[in-house]
Order: C-alpha cells, then sequence, then structure tokens
C-alpha cells in the first residue's frame, strides 16, 4: 500500500512543479505526507495551503491531527478551534474540537458542540459517541441512549496505518462506556496497523478483521465490569496472544483490591467499604462505617471514575450526608485516609508501571492538596521538587528503599497484569502506601519546554517496553520507523 502512495504523491508532485497554484494539488500532497507517516513535511504542506487559504477546513483538520498526535495538543486546539469558527455548520469539525476538550475535562463547552452538531445533523454517530462520553462522566442517565445511537452497527473501527514496513496488525478491545487503557502514545501508527472493537456492541456473527495479537484495553473492572464477559468471547474467538486477558482484570477494582491486597507484608492497603448511598445518607451512617474499621477524616468515592472525578474528602460526620449528596451512583466506596505527607507538609504520589513484569518509574508529583494528581501538582512552580522526581526517576531502588521495593514486587505479582501500573506514596516505616494499583494508568508524554527533559528517557523507556511487550507476545519483529 505504501508503494502505490508513493507513486501516488511523485505523481501530485509532478503536477503541483507544473501548476504551483493549484490548492487542491498542494493539499492532496500535504495528505499523503500525512498517510506516509512524514510528518513534518505534512505539517509544512498543511501550512503552505493555509497561507493561501487560512480557513481551509482539510487543512487545519488535519494539521489539528497531526500536531495532536505529535504532541503539540495547544497548536491543536488551536486549529480546531479555527476551523470552527471558519465552518460553524461543519458538524465534523465540532465533533473535533468537541472531542479535544472532552479530553481536556471542558466538559461543557464539549458538550455543547457535540449537540449543536447533532442539531445540524442528527444521525451524526461521531456527535452521539462523544456526547455520551460527556454524560457518562458527568453521570448522566442519558448517556446510554447516545451511546447505542453512536456504536450500535459501528462497532468495528479500522485505524489508519502510516508506516512503510510491515506493521503488527492489532485487535483493540475496547469499551463504549470508557474505563480503557489509553494506548494512542503506545500503538504508534507507523508501527502498529490498529481495529478497535467496541465489545458490548460486537455482532458475534461477524467475523473479526486479520490480527496478530488482541490487545485487551478494558481495564476499569468497577466500569466494565459487565463487559469483560464480552471481551472474552471476543478474545476467545480470536484465538490469537492476548494482552491482559479478561481474568486478570475481573478482581482489580477498588474495592476488590483493597480486600485481596491487604496481606500483603510491605504494603498499607486503605480499608474499603462499598455501601449503599442510602446507607451512608442515612442518620446512623457513622455507626456503620465504624463497623468497617473506618472513621472520620474519609474519603468518599463513586465506583469508575478516574482523575479525582467524583472524589471527595469527608472531614466529620456532620460532612457525611452532604458529600454523598454530591457523588453519582447507587453505591460508593468509602476508604480510609492515608496521610502521604512528608516532613515538609507536602503531599507526594509517586507511579510505577508494570510492563511485561518489569517495573517502570514514571513520575513524581508533589502537592499540598490530599488530592494529588500531576497535571494539577506543584511540579512546574518548584525547581527543588523537579529534582526530587528526578532522583526517583533515575534511581528508583535508592529512593524508595528495599521495603517498598519489595512491596512494588508483591503489588505485580498479586495483580499479574502484562501492562497496568500503581499509584503510592511512602510511610515512615518504608512500607509502601497503595492509592490505586490498575491497568488503566496511563504514560503521558511531558510538555515540550526543556525544563521537562529529564522525564523524557523514562518516559520513553516505559513505551519502548509496551511495544517490545506486543512485539515479544506476537513473536514477531519489530519494523524499523
Amino acid at each position: 500500500m505504501n508503494r502505490s502512495l508513493e507513486q501516488l504523491l511523485e505523481n501530485v508532485s509532478a503536477r503541483l512543479a507544473k501548476a504551483p497554484e493549484a490548492l487542491d494539488l498542494l493539499f492532496e500532497k500535504a495528505q499523503l505526507l500525512a498517510r506516509l507517516g512524514r510528518d513534518d513535511d505534512a505539517k509544512a504542506a498543511f501550512v503552505a495551503v493555509l497561507r493561501r487559504d487560512p480557513a481551509h477546513f482539510g487543512a487545519l483538520t488535519d494539521l489539528a491531527g497531526l500536531a495532536l498526535a505529535t504532541g503539540f495538543r495547544s497548536a491543536a486546539v488551536t486549529a480546531y478551534r479555527q476551523a470552527v469558527a471558519c465552518h460553524p455548520d461543519n458538524p465534523f469539525g465540532l465533533v473535533n474540537l468537541g472531542n479535544i476538550l472532552f479530553e481536556d475535562d471542558d466538559l461543557a463547552e464539549a458538550q455543547k458542540l457535540y449537540e449543536n452538531a447533532l442539531a445540524i445533523d442528527p444521525s451524526l454517530v461521531y456527535a452521539h459517541q462523544g456526547l455520551a462520553n460527556v454524560l457518562a462522566k458527568q453521570g448522566d442517565d442519558g448517556a446510554a441512549r447516545h451511546r447505542a445511537q453512536g456504536f450500535a452497527g459501528h462497532s468495528i473501527v479500522d485505524k489508519p496505518y502510516r508506516g512503510t514496513g510491515t506493521p503488527l496488525r492489532v485487535l483493540l478491545i475496547v469499551s463504549a462506556k470508557g474505563g480503557n487503557i489509553p494506548t494512542n502514545i503506545i500503538l504508534d501508527d507507523r508501527v502498529f496497523a490498529v481495529t478497535a472493537v467496541y465489545a458490548e456492541y460486537y455482532d458475534r456473527s461477524r467475523e473479526l478483521p486479520a490480527h496478530d495479537l488482541v490487545f485487551n484495553a478494558v481495564g476499569d473492572a468497577d466500569l466494565c465490569g459487565d463487559i469483560l464477559d464480552d471481551v472474552e468471547r471476543i478474545a476467545a474467538k480470536s484465538g490469537a496472544p492476548v494482552i491482559n486477558r479478561p481474568e486478570l482484570i475481573r478482581n482489580s477494582g477498588r474495592h476488590a483490591n483493597a480486600m485481596r491486597l491487604s496481606g500483603l507484608s510491605d504494603v498499607i492497603v486503605p480499608r474499603t467499604a462499598l455501601l449503599p448511598r442510602r446507607d451512608l445518607a442515612a442518620s446512623n451512617a457513622a455507626a456503620l462505617l465504624a463497623q468497617h474499621g473506618l472513621g472520620f477524616p474519609l474519603l468518599l468515592r463513586s465506583p469508575g471514575f478516574h482523575t479525582g472525578q467524583n472524589f471527595l474528602r469527608v472531614e466529620d460526620r456532620d460532612g457525611l450526608a452532604a458529600t454523598v449528596a454530591q457523588l453519582p451512583g447507587d453505591e460508593l466506596l468509602a476508604i480510609e485516609l492515608l496521610d502521604a505527607r512528608g516532613a515538609d507538609g507536602m503531599a507526594r504520589k509517586y507511579r510505577v508501571m508494570f510492563i511485561g513484569g518489569n517495573l517502570y518509574p514514571l513520575h513524581l508529583a508533589l502537592s499540598q492538596s490530599w488530592k494529588v494528581h500531576y497535571f494539577t501538582s506543584a511540579m512546574a512552580d518548584d525547581a527543588e521538587f523537579r529534582r526530587e522526581e528526578r532522583a526517583f526517576l533515575d534511581n528508583i531502588e535508592t529512593v524508595l528503599g528495599a521495603r517498598a521495593m519489595r512491596g512494588l514486587g508483591q503489588l505485580r505479582d498479586a495483580l499479574g497484569f502484562d501492562y497496568g501500573g500503581v499509584d503510592f506514596a511512602l510511610a515512615p516505616d518504608g512500607r509502601l502506601l497503595l492509592f490505586e494499583a490498575n491497568a488503566t494508568m496511563a504514560i503521558v508524554p511531558p510538555p515540550p519546554e526543556p525544563v521537562w527533559d529529564y522525564r523524557r528517557k523514562p518516559i520513553d523507556k516505559a513505551l519502548e517496553a509496551a511495544r517490545a511487550l506486543l512485539f515479544g507476545r506476537a513473536e514477531k519483529t519489530a519494523p524499523h520507523t
């Protein structure tokens, strides 16, 4: 296929040499360069189109997609916004912008964009899919209706391959509900030919597309426990090697982890109880919590949510009912609050990935808040914090100590994931304070500024390990990119 693309590129370039002002030819050349994975040349060609026609919809959206794929997120947002400003009645532009804003957690604007797209084209499946995601994240029951309209009959999605060698063909099993392992950064489209299958909408009478490997990306047992049977049937029908078999995921929800991991000698696991909302809102809720060994302050969380969403701290029994009222779901997780503060009063959260049985340090975040996330932490503001993170990334054993390293090994072995990870802090006695451990841990590349250069090598090492895991399991050799 790529040879035919090269021939098309040669033909278009020859025609363009004779008609250098032909905008359609220049745009076609840019698209071919992008499909061939020649990203820098493609960007330059799209920019050349936009110099002549700043409102060119195709160039704006394709350039945005290329910027997003190569780590220039703010540039992608700018280009998508320009496309919407110039073409407010194009529903695809609205959906493109909505998708990236949804990923940035701007739910209100994303919802408006999807709704506007559906007002223009009520049958646009991509708008239904996006709106379903927004509503689900808000705990709105209307998500199910839009999910069905977006995915029924559209359960198999081929993603473009832009490489020059023979790709590793990956059947990526995902859930339309979410709770999926973020795989875009792992599955480089110049190396892997990916077909996504939405498990709960897959028609079992359909043949699966040709593939070398199955990657089960359905990783959130709390959100997608009812879908793992579908995942298991698809994996069995495939017969190909599977990354993260569904039986590894079934017992990895937050409450299940608290039960099965509490006996690990070098890990402190927070007491956790999954309780009906009505019981937590009742007048005797404090007594019920005490029966589960839970006092105040404690944490309340709606199962199936991540990145701190629907996750609140309750200081005392007087604030319990009001906090319960803010959270969606018929059942809530009550979680013991583990003190992750160091002597300096800063809370710390370490992340380590488990990939192919090995440990890969990914980041350390420091924050004044008990709810620590890298994107809201103090890392950008303090060079000393970044030096501490660099020490962790460069020499994990020295920073964590022998007992926490044993704890990481115990967690890795107990969970058994091919690909997963853990967020944790350190206890004064050297044990590991567990926050969460699951398959959905994301590897997020650092921003382009030089201040983050120290993070690039550890992240690249984890990504290389993930890709090597896929090729090793499929017993294939990675092509040169």
